[in-house]
């Protein structure tokens, strides 16, 4: 019943940042210390990829209750770890920032593939 607990709760933060990302792009990019252009793509882009992305598999994993879906968000948390890792190594972004959201997203990464995979 925890393991169940955790998996729901990690998948409804996931759609609230979704939705932050998909509803209030521009929060999302002051935020996260990103700029914008004179474009709109960049906000576009937070809304794609920061927001519907999450929200539909955060959703997904709800909705399904599968423990394969909780996996599968599992790797995708995995996957952005291992990306803000590599920046961590070879960008110096500001710290402890990007430690703190190593740390979001590579603890959930690993309960969500060692209690479901």
């Amino acid at each position: 019943m925890m393991i169940e607990a955790v998996n729901y709760s990690l998948a409804l933060i996931t759609v609230g940042f979704g939705l932050c990302g998909l509803v209030m792009p521009r929060f999302t990019v002051n935020a996260l210390d990103l700029q914008t252009t004179e474009s709109t793509m960049g906000l576009s882009e937070m809304r794609a990829s920061a927001g519907g992305l999450f929200v539909a598999l955060g959703l997904f994993c709800i909705v399904s209750g599968q423990p394969w879906a909780f996996a599968a968000l599992g790797i995708a948390y995995a996957g952005a770890a291992i990306g803000r890792m590599t920046s961590i190594v070879l960008d110096n972004p500001p710290m402890p920032k990007a430690l703190i959201w190593f740390l979001f997203e590579s603890l959930p990464a690993a309960w969500l593939i060692w209690q479901n995979y």
